[in-house]
């Protein structure tokens, strides 16, 4: 999944980040510098989640309707395991 709003959406986070770590390169006031990372999770929590739209569109739709049952298994582990992950950050 290549898409140019993602890549566009993705280097807009990258610049974020940088400017956090000027922040606290620079001892900005500590709650200033946690909003900016609030921040940065959010915008990478949408980017994730019109991946995972994407993916579900697409690779899990596709193994669905597929005849391989092992194939199923895979993307649907794959997925469980994705959810499994980000509970535990």
């Amino acid at each position: 999944m290549k898409s140019e709003e993602t890549i566009r959406r993705l280097k807009t986070i990258e610049g974020h980040l940088r400017g956090i770590i000027r922040m606290v390169e620079e001892d900005a006031y500590c709650i200033d510098i946690i909003r900016q990372i609030q921040a940065v999770e959010a915008a990478l929590n949408k980017v994730s989640a019109q991946i995972l739209e994407s993916h579900l569109k697409s690779c899990v739709t596709t193994a669905i309707r597929g005849d391989d049952p092992n194939e199923r298994e895979r993307v649907m582990k794959e997925i469980v395991e994705v959810f499994e992950m980000s509970s535990k950050v």
